[in-house]
């Protein structure tokens, strides 16, 4: 996978055809066979291929990850498409016409920008990557939006361009990064980058400290599905602003500096906040739309009397409040024919997975536990969703 210009040739994509789709059980029987025609360094390169498409296709779509180049942490590190089209569409509604792309990876932001009408410039400084990135935009026809640059981030002028857009790497020899200084580039130099801009946003790891956000930026946390994807720092939007943005959609929960709410008694109906919600420290705005408070001051789950929907947490009617006994879960459980038990914890040391084995649900019936805090005391709440 070091190098993808023989899957770039006539030979490399009739292989990539020949492959398509093939099952990791039946990878040997195919690789024996086309090897009897083809080199097998190709062959193994073209099954290698396969794999991370298939692989790409839960962020791409099928149909366009069936057409496009990927390196390992191409797939590991790209953005997701469907969050990259919402980010493109921002800042097509900023006026922006023309963006630098910095650390564009295999083009996942610059495939989104282009199909949003943006001029893009595409920079990686890895040849291999940038070559993925070529491929991808010629792959999906948008080349004429899409110019390719294999340098480093940090020589590059973006002078001529409305905004900048920076995703660094944020993976190293040993696993993820957390330090912001310790990315590729650095976060202090992206938000110079940022700032010499008319506009522009930073992708940033969603455990970002708050503290760490510049008074300069707007930070915004995105979930997919429920799932946190990642936080975004905008400049030249609305400095100092916080927001949750939850796809699909987009539905966006903006911070409008509400106090921490109040922790009162435990209500008929609990509410999950999504995750987006919980990191950008806006449980306070959802405990007001529902009219609730919170169950424990260090816990964020919200409580109310009344069901109030809202598309910023998933509401659960409440059946039982116990003390955490795994016995009386067990009889409870049984006694109810519940079968089909999710498990969820906030706040407990309790893994779902353990305490599913310890009660043996049987049954036709399902249950939703909460393993938890109420007012600092270990708590089961057992439920369904509304």
């Amino acid at each position: 996978m070091n190098d993808l210009a023989p899957l770039l040739t006539p030979e490399g994509r009739a292989l990539l055809d020949a492959v398509r789709g093939t099952a990791p059980a039946d990878e040997l029987a195919v690789a024996t066979r086309l090897r009897r025609d083809h080199p097998a360094g190709l062959v193994s390169a073209a099954l290698g291929q396969a794999r991370l498409r298939q692989r790409a296709a839960a962020k791409f779509g099928a149909e366009d990850a069936g057409r496009m180049f990927f390196t390992p942490n191409g797939v590991e590190q790209s953005t997701r498409a469907s969050v990259a089209a919402y980010r493109a569409e921002r800042f097509r509604e900023l006026g922006v016409t023309s963006v630098a792309d910095l650390c564009s990876g295999i083009g996942g932001d610059a495939i989104a920008f282009a199909r949003a009408g943006i001029r893009v410039l595409a920079v990686d400084r890895d040849p291999t990557t940038a070559a993925a990135a070529r491929a991808n935009a010629r792959a999906l026809g948008l080349s004429d939006l899409i110019e390719v640059r294999e340098a480093d981030v940090t020589g590059v002028d973006t002078a001529g361009y409305d905004a900048v857009f920076v995703d660094p790497a944020r993976r190293g020899g040993r696993g993820r990064i957390f330090d912001p200084e310790a990315y590729s580039p650095p976060l202090s130099w992206a938000v110079r980058a940022a700032l010499g801009a008319r506009c522009a946003a930073l992708k940033i790891a969603p455990g970002v400290p708050h503290e760490a956000v510049p008074a300069e930026a707007e930070a915004e946390w995105i979930s997919d599905g429920g799932d946190v994807k990642e936080a975004v720092l905008w400049f030249g939007t609305a400095p100092g602003a916080v927001r949750a943005t939850l796809l699909p959609g987009p539905r966006t929960l903006l911070g409008t500096g509400l106090p921490n709410p109040d922790v009162r008694p435990l209500g008929r109906w609990l509410y999950e906040p999504d995750g987006a919600v919980i990191r950008a420290h806006l449980v306070a705005e959802v405990a007001h739309e529902v009219e609730g408070g919170l169950i424990d001051p260090t816990i964020a789950y919200v409580t109310a009397d009344e069901p109030r929907p809202t598309p910023y947490a998933t509401a659960y009617e409440i059946t039982d409040q116990l003390p955490f006994n795994v016995k009386r879960l067990r009889a409870l459980l049984r006694e109810r024919e519940v079968g089909i038990l999710t498990v969820k914890k906030r706040g407990s040391a309790v893994e779902p997975e353990e305490l599913r084995r310890k009660v043996k649900p049987q049954g036709p019936n399902a249950a939703t536990v909460f393993l938890t805090r109420v007012a600092g005391a270990p708590t089961m709440l057992i439920g369904h969703p509304a």
